[in-house]
């Protein structure tokens, strides 16, 4: 998909990149993930965008909707900074070999690779028992398993086009026994320099429609803060039932494209 082949800057194109945006932008505040879960699978749903190009626009969006969660968070005092900061170092280096490998990878392997991603996150989730009292304890131990956490996701954010929120918030939780809360907003932090060092090497790879990515992260701006108000509100069990049937839609959708791209031989 060359930028020539993108969908044309037309009214119902710039309807759905808002719409698109509007969603991802209360899923961010509400789960503390950027928003690819939703920006990634509906571009390639609604505007016929191949994963390479849904992936790379789905990052340069995380940017702006991540900053606006993080500032949500941080009002309710709900952000591990220092954490964040060793997250974002492993993940930053990790978005750079993502995006590296990104064109190497064919459509129906990424399609497969981003099902098989949903549905680890999926189990996480329920095996995931958040705690509104828990903390998370820096230590030497701690501050490398941040950093290989950080490496992980960041590999994932340049592949897979998520700010790696998905991966850290049910990590945080499960492996290092924080609150669903400062997970959330420290994960939205770590996203920022990943997010901005995966697109630098998008836009060196021309992998990203950054029009696009704009108008969507604008959007999402609008709602970020509206998600992060429920999360506050919501009872975090039943949170997490709702995202994982909401993944589980959108394992099944990209899973079909999935088939359909290797009938194709794409």
């Amino acid at each position: 998909m060359t930028p020539e082949q993108l969908p044309a800057r037309s009214p119902k194109t710039i309807l759905a990149y808002i719409g698109i945006g509007l969603g991802a932008g209360v899923l961010s505040g509400l789960f503390g993930v950027g928003g690819g879960t939703v920006i990634v699978p509906l571009l390639v749903m609604l505007l016929a965008f191949n994963q390479r190009y849904a992936a790379g626009t789905s990052l340069a969006a995380i940017v702006p909707t991540a900053t606006v969660g993080v500032i949500s968070y941080a009002l309710e005092g709900a952000v591990a900074w220092i954490p964040a900061l060793i997250l974002a170092a492993g993940a930053v280096i990790g978005a750079q070999i993502g995006t590296a490998l990104l064109p190497r990878i064919s459509q129906t392997a990424l399609r497969w690779g981003f099902v098989a991603f949903i549905v680890v996150v999926i189990v996480t989730l329920f095996l995931v028992v958040p705690s509104r009292d828990a903390h998370l304890e820096l230590t030497w131990l701690t501050g490398a398993g941040l950093v290989g956490l950080g490496l992980v996701t960041g590999v994932l954010a340049g592949l897979l086009g998520v700010g790696g929120g998905v991966v850290v918030v049910p990590a945080l939780m499960l492996l290092f026994g924080t609150s669903d809360l400062v997970a959330k907003g420290t994960s939205l932090l770590m996203m920022i320099p990943t997010a901005i060092s995966g697109t630098i090497g998008n836009l060196r790879r021309q992998n990203v429609d950054i029009l696009g990515g704009i108008i969507i992260g604008v959007a999402a701006c609008c709602t970020t803060a509206v998600g992060a108000y429920f999360a506050a509100a919501l009872d975090p069990a039943v949170a997490n039932i709702l995202f994982a049937c909401f993944l589980a839609y959108v394992a099944v959708q990209m899973a079909v494209k999935a088939i359909r791209g290797r009938r194709a031989g794409q």
